[in-house]
């Protein structure tokens, strides 16, 4: 029996590892995430609040677990906030990630840490696993900095890389890319989506079973753990509207410069999967299929999460 720490169990991807590695008898699951327990399921599994920030409450809940495995989930991801609070999304990002890869040294865990399309520039994606990181903005800048951190440290580690995820989640806080389309779709009016920016969207379910093939097989390294379709925003948002049986001539493009964010977007990303695929035997969802799988938890959760 494995035990397996989660971070950041409260945000979609940390709910989907909780929910899926309850089914593996081989693993016993630990969540943690700052305040109070935001998914909806309390049993077979620990949740133990935890601030990675904090040097003495990791040291507690190590010591308490004395986990094998260590899913990093936690992260400062909303990228323009990152401009404006440049120390909190450092703090999350990169000194909690110090912190928590020294304790897997101590612990004699294997750490697993999410990363992110936005370490590179946008400029030749989609990417493998050997591209050299050239990030335009602070979050990028500082999910770059964070994989330094594995990369250097003395504990055995992974590093998932993802880009634009999706799915539904108990108590959500932050919607994605997909509910948002169809909450703004079914309202009726026009939609303007950029036109100029590529990715290959993510259903979560696929990105908590990557991290889950890592755990079960110890694999160590760089792994690509993303969709597999390479679209553009605007295609996808009205590929969402053709899903749900709306007009998808309500979707109107935009250009990214237009839109006046703080922080700089890589035009095309998107990730080769052939690492993954081989070694780990990973193979995402269509868009469709996840689309499906959105639209029937949405059905099953009520009318609070449409």
């Amino acid at each position: 029996m494995k035990r397996v720490l989660i971070t950041g169990s409260n945000g979609l991807l940390g709910q989907k590892l909780i929910y899926q590695l309850i089914g593996y008898p081989d693993f016993e699951v630990f969540a943690t995430s700052r305040g109070e327990n935001r998914t909806l399921l309390k049993k077979r599994y620990e949740y133990i609040p935890l601030d990675i920030t904090d040097a003495n409450e990791i040291e507690e809940t190590f010591a308490e677990v004395n986990p094998d495995i260590v899913i990093n989930s936690a992260a400062m991801t909303n990228v323009d906030a990152c401009e404006d609070d440049k120390d909190g999304c450092w703090d999350l990002n990169v000194n909690a990630v110090q912190l928590l890869a020294d304790a897997c040294e101590k612990y004699n865990a294997h750490l697993i840490h999410v990363s992110t399309d936005f370490i590179f520039d946008g400029e030749e994606g989609p990417y493998d696993e050997e591209a050299l990181p050239k990030p335009l903005s602070y979050y990028g800048e500082s999910k770059v900095a964070a994989e330094e951190v594995v990369k250097s440290s003395k504990c055995s580690w992974a590093i998932a890389r993802t880009v634009l995820v999706y799915g539904v989640v108990d108590n959500m806080s932050r919607s994605n890319i997909v509910l948002w389309a169809k909450s703004a779709l079914e309202k009726g009016g026009e939609l303007t989506v950029v036109d100029d920016q590529f990715r290959s969207p993510t259903l979560a379910e696929d990105l908590a079973h990557g991290c889950i093939l890592i755990a079960q097989k110890g694999a160590t390294g760089i792994f690509n753990i993303s969709g597999d379709e390479y679209m553009c925003v605007l295609d996808l948002v009205k590929r969402v509207a053709r899903f749900y049986g709306i007009d998808e001539n309500l979707v109107k493009p935009i250009s990214t410069s237009t839109l006046n964010q703080k922080a700089k977007r890589p035009p095309k990303t998107g990730f080769i999967l052939d690492k993954a695929k081989r070694e780990l035997g990973y193979k995402p969802s269509t868009f469709e299929e996840g689309l499906n799988i959105v639209d029937l938890q949405l059905f099953a959760s009520g009318p609070e999460k449409k």
